[in-house]
């Protein structure tokens, strides 16, 4: 299916629940989208998500049960339903095109899911599981009319046993029944009802895979890993539901075929596996272990889990000037991140496919960044372990939530344990984020202090942006669009947990009301304008102790429009060599040569200027007023206004440019200016205008010159004008034209 058969389907979010009865369910079909991925042409009822979802727990038998269900939506959960009136393509969410329904659930509404599936001959000796990787939100489930069980949460996985309501030799039935009021006092993250701004449309049911496991009677429920400071153990606890004293656990670590360490003890209790020779974990290097694990009894094996870790240690220290950084594996490491809020056109949480959130991280890890923050959401266990092997780490947010009501604080707190507890063995996994910007915010410094002892192998984030309450290991601001380092206390590590913002359409990529911290023209200027900030980033990095910035954002979702790719990610912004050049540095050291000087070159160039309102045709080639207009030397603007290079005092609160300069026939069709202006600036060539920036700079940098202004430039007298417009704090303006030199024409 192309996208062009993907229509519009905001309509039939609003549209009320359906629940009349039918004959029959209806064949599944995907629904209508606004947008849709690649991917999302390939899905069908028969390679729903098929890889096994639990990487860090495997066992070789298993059943997935993604796929088609029988659907439909009530008012009551008390008693299950006769009939049911459509399909539904689990485990994408009621309101997504690939669902098949594509329609909000009513706050009061129930969904009903129903299927049935023949178990394997071979697991009749054996427990029988049903997991859920997430559902959103309360959810109660029957197996052969038995109920199995209830959970309430949105984003952790949950289990049931249902080996005694299983019938021998039989069809089994599983019914689910969710409710889900998306805005009540629960944890949501970033959905809502009526989705705009910086919320999006709402998940609800199923919305990760449902699959059936068999196991032994006495098995291995979990394991609980962590890295030991110093690298050389990982300290394993291995969780057994049986205080049998005959039991004994084994475990043993491989680095590919060589054995690495192995240990034998008693389950439930803390083991340290030795590790010979460990190879640290870290995103230029992101080795990984094999890890065998066996269940014994005086001797006989009952169980066998395989499974994964990394050794990395993250922590805070000082560098050579007293700095206060984040350090991993003891060595200080920049981070920079981009925001990730996991959201799909034809999914909404769930992405279509294992590739492509695979393509998301390999767009990040090959762009050059070495982080990412998940915003707000718990993924499948799947994108940590693409994040453990492709080498990222990763600042976990917890969703937020209202918290206004003692019962939703406790839900709050239940949901957050159960994040720390699974996700716990994921080394990418450094730093939980337990607010974003005061959503929600209470308790702060109680909730830290009861993270950290649940996990004290993390750093731990406050509160990302905003109300900060002094305790964790982060000072976090958000700083939209321009980077501003945070002042710590000089305990904590000073981040930017988002900055950036910078939007940019796409015609036939975008969303309804599209819009962005800051929206630009063209792709050039928006890489113009991320190689500022990273560039004011590292320089903070170096001066003011900034420890890592994450840039907003790697996609856009829905009418938000700053991301790096396009909401269906069709097209990226700024393609991956590209990122990853600036985010190297190595475009610091691009050569320029100097077509029009400014206040950096060796002999600066001399404009005509005035501080006083000029006619409204200032800027076209034929004013003649400007020759009477004094003469002087770039920059202009205040000594303190940082980044400048002043050479001539401007104090006012305007000031107009306008100088002539003579080229030859050289071709400048990758010619840029060099900027720097405090605060809002145009510029002209030729009469048209080139450039126009609403915000003030913090230093020099290249931006692009709009097409048709360059179309302008040609051999002879040409005319370049430029206007600022101060407001507080500093001010300055200068601009020069620069194009790269010919053995740098190649840079991405």
């Amino acid at each position: 299916m192309t996208p062009g058969k993907w229509l519009i389907w905001l309509v039939a979010l609003l549209a009320p629940a359906v629940s009349g009865r039918a004959a029959a369910p209806a064949a599944w079909q995907p629904g209508p989208a606004l947008l849709a991925s690649p991917w999302a042409a390939e899905v069908n009822p028969t390679n729903v998500l098929p890889e096994y979802p639990r990487p860090q727990l495997c066992r070789p038998e298993w059943l997935n049960l993604n796929g088609l269900w029988d659907c439909r939506i009530g008012t009551n959960w008390d008693a299950l339903p006769e009939q049911y009136d459509r399909r539904i393509l689990v485990p994408f969410p009621l309101e997504s095109a690939l669902s098949g329904i594509t329609e909000a659930l009513g706050a009061q509404s129930v969904l009903w899911y129903r299927r049935t599936v023949r178990l394997p001959a071979g697991w009749s000796s054996q427990q029988v599981l049903l997991h859920f990787g997430a559902v959103d939100w309360e959810t109660r489930v029957w197996v052969n009319g038995h109920f199995a069980g209830t959970h309430q949460g949105g984003f952790d996985p949950f289990t049931f046993d249902i080996t005694a309501a299983l019938r021998p030799e039989a069809d089994q039935e599983v019914v689910v029944a969710v409710m889900d009021p998306t805005e009540n006092d629960q944890p949501r993250g970033k959905q809502s009802r009526k989705p705009e701004g910086v919320f999006y449309t709402s998940t609800s049911g199923i919305w990760q895979t449902v699959w059936l496991e068999p196991v032994p009677a006495i098995n291995i429920a979990d394991l609980k890993m962590t890295p030991a400071a110093d690298l050389k153990s990982l300290q394993l606890t291995i969780h057994v539901a049986s205080l049998d004293p005959d039991l004994q656990v084994e475990a043993v670590a491989r680095a590919g075929a060589v054995e690495a360490g192995r240990i034998t003890g008693r389950p439930n209790e803390r083991l340290a596996v030795p590790v010979q020779n460990p190879h640290p974990w870290s995103p230029e290097d992101p080795f990984l272990y094999d890890l065998t694990v066996r269940l014994l009894k005086n001797g006989r094996e009952l169980d066998r889990v395989t499974s994964y870790f990394g050794l990395r240690h993250v922590d805070l220290g000082r560098d050579a000037a007293g700095m206060v950084r984040i350090r991993l594996n003891g060595n200080p490491l920049f981070q920079i991140g981009v925001l990730d809020q996991g959201f799909w056109p034809e999914g909404i949480y769930t992405a279509p496919c294992d590739a492509a959130i695979r393509h998301d991280l390999e767009f990040v890890k090959s762009g050059g960044f070495n982080l990412v923050r998940k915003h707000v959401k718990v993924e499948p266990q799947r994108w940590y372990y693409w994040c453990d092997r492709l080498g990222l780490l990763v600042w976990q947010d917890m969703p937020c939530a209202n918290n206004n009501t003692r019962p939703g604080r406790l839900q709050f707190e239940t949901e957050l344990q159960r994040m720390l507890t699974t996700l716990h063995n994921h080394p990418a996994i450094i730093s939980w984020v337990l607010f974003n910007e005061g959503w929600g915010q209470y308790d702060t410094e109680r909730l830290v202090a009861s993270v950290k002892a649940a996990d004290p192998s993390r750093l731990v984030d406050n509160a990302s942006g905003w109300t900060d309450k002094s305790v964790g290991d982060f000072q976090d601001a958000h700083t939209y669009t321009d980077p501003a380092a945070p002042a710590t206390d000089g305990r904590r590590a000073s981040v930017l947990g988002e900055y950036g913002g910078f939007g940019l359409v796409l015609p036939g990529h975008a969303w309804i009301k599209p819009w962005a911290y800051r929206m630009l023209s063209d792709p050039e200027t928006l890489r113009a304008w991320y190689a500022y900030g990273l560039h004011e980033a590292r320089q903070q990095y170096q001066t003011r102790g900034l420890c890592a910035a994450v840039y907003t954002q790697l996609t856009d979702v829905e009418n938000e429009s700053n991301g790096l790719q396009t909401y269906d990610r069709r097209v990226a912004k700024m393609t991956p060599a590209a990122l990853a050049w600036i985010n190297s540095g190595r475009d610091l050291q691009q050569h320029w040569r100097v077509i029009l000087p400014d206040a950096l070159a060796t002999a600066p160039a001399r404009w005509r200027y005035t501080f006083e309102t000029p006619a409204t045709n200032w800027f076209l080639p034929d004013f003649p007023a400007a020759t009477a207009w004094p003469e002087g030397a770039a920059g202009f603007g205040t000594d303190f206004t940082r980044g400048s290079q002043v050479k001539t005092e401007w104090a006012t609160k305007d000031l107009w440019l306008r100088r002539t300069f003579v080229l030859g026939a050289e071709d400048l069709r990758q010619a840029r200016f060099r900027l720097h202006h405090d605060k809002a600036a145009e510029v002209y060539l030729n009469g048209v205008l080139a450039y126009s920036g609403d915000s003030f700079l913090a230093e020099y940098n290249e931006f692009s010159i709009a097409p048709a202004a360059l179309a302008t430039l040609h051999p002879g007298t040409n005319t370049i004008a430029a206007h600022c417009d101060q407001t507080v704090g500093g001010q300055y303006l200068d601009v020069g034209i620069v194009a790269p030199e010919p053995d740098t024409t190649s840079t991405p």
